[in-house]
């Protein structure tokens, strides 16, 4: 008779690891947005603010490169410039990319309403707060300042540029559990406003919340958001909630602040021997 050992974690949530633009601050997720826009218009292909949202959560070259594979930006660069869009192409662009976004970031770090208040109840429950991100650490530390004055600072930050590959890998994922020394990855909960984000967690093996209202999937500053029709935000905000239950996300809420009331049905659901 043969017989199979398997270990089940049933433990509570330890930590959360928060994404940044559009999850913790920057509503909307602008300032990547506007950036990406930038540097392809400076190329003479003039992309939309759809174009530039589309691959959001990864390295920043790599979105570009996304961003120059999208059918119909092929064929507007095809047009401006008579041939594909190659890697030297996407490293210029990159580039260029860097000290706009490094001009601007500041101008975008305001925190979203409840992070303050779901970061102080995470700390109440006793977890660790992690981050990961697709910016650059030189991004980053403009971010990280510009939040910590107003508030917020995670215990560990993991950049896209300190792994060997980002989102939707999972290692900067398995970074911050290495800098936070917690285990098993069933302990953990991704919380992010990406598609990317939800990979990236459920790659890692963890618990994954998306949130729908104040980052990429809408894309709008909270102003605009409230300038909405009934009917246009109900349509907006049922495609992100859809969108990011299809790439399988275990909850999916309007944003940070309705977070924290979610981890004890998580602590429930790994009491009883599930997993993400």
């Amino acid at each position: 008779m043969s017989y199979v050992y398997q270990r089940s974690y049933r433990g509570p949530v330890q930590a959360v690891l928060l994404d940044w633009a559009g999850t913790t601050l920057d509503y909307g997720c602008i300032a990547p947005a506007v950036v990406f826009m930038q540097v392809f218009r400076r190329k003479n292909v003039n992309i939309t603010m759809e174009h530039a949202r589309e691959p959001m959560g990864a390295h920043k070259k790599v979105h570009i490169r996304a961003i120059s594979k999208i059918p119909a930006v092929a064929k507007m660069w095809q047009e401006a410039h008579g041939r594909p869009c190659n890697e030297d192409d996407v490293e210029a662009m990159f580039q260029d990319f860097v000290p706009l976004q490094l001009a601007c970031l500041a101008q975008y770090a305001d925190l979203i309403p409840g992070t303050l208040e779901a970061v102080a109840e995470f700390r109440r429950m006793g977890l660790k707060i992690g981050s990961t991100t697709g910016y650059t650490k030189e991004m980053m530390n403009i971010l990280q300042a510009e939040a910590t004055r107003r508030g917020y600072t995670p215990d560990s930050t993991v950049c896209a540029t300190d792994v060997p590959a980002a989102r939707p890998y999972p290692w900067m994922c398995i970074q911050n559990a290495v800098n936070l020394q917690i285990f098993p990855m069933q302990a953990f909960v991704k919380i992010g406003d990406t598609l990317p984000d939800i990979e990236e967690g459920l790659n890692a093996g963890m618990w994954t919340i998306g949130l729908a209202k104040t980052g990429n999937e809408i894309g709008l500053q909270e102003a605009d958001v409230k300038k909405l029709s009934a009917e246009d935000y109900k349509a907006k905000l049922d495609r992100a909630y859809k969108r990011m239950y299809q790439t399988g996300a275990h909850y999916v809420v309007d944003g940070l602040a309705d977070c924290p009331k979610l981890l004890a049905e998580i602590n429930a659901r790994l009491l009883r021997g599930e997993q993400p």
